[in-house]
């Protein structure tokens, strides 16, 4: 395996005393795009919101075990510290309805003080927007409201968002159960050509996305990680009865 970006051990997380998801091991790897799949209620968001500890955010729950991004244990350090590091987008596109296209870009560094000249503003905005495939077609509107974009738009305008704060690891929940295939077709591409530059993590129960997209898959089923490796090998030969039932359609 490539080098590892980050390391969970032994990680449980609860919704009060339910437990969700069930001492979790695996090392992801820096530069590829890891696909989480399984069955719905398995456990696939509540891990990803516990890699960038929003997790923790709802009443009542909590997780144990750690989660290293290279040597630093994320529970030990700044939560706000860790979401500029670990960046995500939601199933369905959420830009700040009474923002611009251009202030949802940099919103990150406003909701957390950090003080930018125009300058640095624009490159941010411009860059971040060419990274999420979107600069052609906004840079003659960025100061109207993001909500103005059709739903691929506005989910490419969160993924500029999140990249705005230069994050070591993009989670993705998700992120085209919401839009037309067109559209899905077109985050999908995105996905191919950010993974050269920051880590992708993406929930799909989307078998087939998970094969075109992925690098390396992990099976969740009912909070337990079932196998977890290279995708091709996880989808050609699974070393786990559940895995081969769960790819050829016996339970979804």
């Amino acid at each position: 395996m490539e080098s590892t970006i980050l390391k969970i051990q032994d990680l449980s997380a609860y919704f009060g005393e339910q437990k969700v998801v069930n001492n979790i091991d695996m090392s992801i790897p820096k530069n590829n795009a890891t696909a989480i799949m399984g069955p719905s209620g398995c456990g696939k968001t509540t891990l990803i919101r516990c890699i960038n500890r929003m997790h923790e955010l709802t009443l009542g729950a909590r997780a144990t075990g750690k989660i290293y991004l290279y040597d630093d244990e994320i529970y030990s350090m700044d939560s706000h510290i860790v979401r500029r590091k670990i960046g995500m987008v939601f199933q369905k596109p959420n830009p700040f309805p009474i923002m611009s296209i251009y202030d949802n870009v940099i919103a990150g560094y406003k909701l957390n003080g950090i003080k930018l000249n125009s300058y640095e503003k624009n490159k941010i905005v411009e860059e971040s927007l060419r990274k999420a495939a979107l600069w052609e077609e906004v840079k003659d509107n960025l100061y109207r409201k993001g909500t103005f974009l059709s739903g691929g738009q506005q989910q490419r305008l969160c993924i500029a968002r999140a990249l705005a704060m230069n994050p070591e690891i993009l989670l993705l929940d998700e992120p085209t159960s919401a839009l037309d295939p067109k559209a899905a077709a077109f985050i999908e591409q995105l996905i191919e050509s950010l993974k050269k530059t920051v880590t992708i993590v993406i929930v799909t129960h989307n078998i087939q996305q998970a094969a075109r997209i992925s690098d390396y898959t992990a099976f969740l089923y009912l909070g337990n990680l079932i196998e977890f490796g290279p995708t091709q090998q996880l989808f050609t030969v699974p070393k786990d009865k559940k895995t081969e039932e769960y790819l050829t359609g016996k339970f979804s």
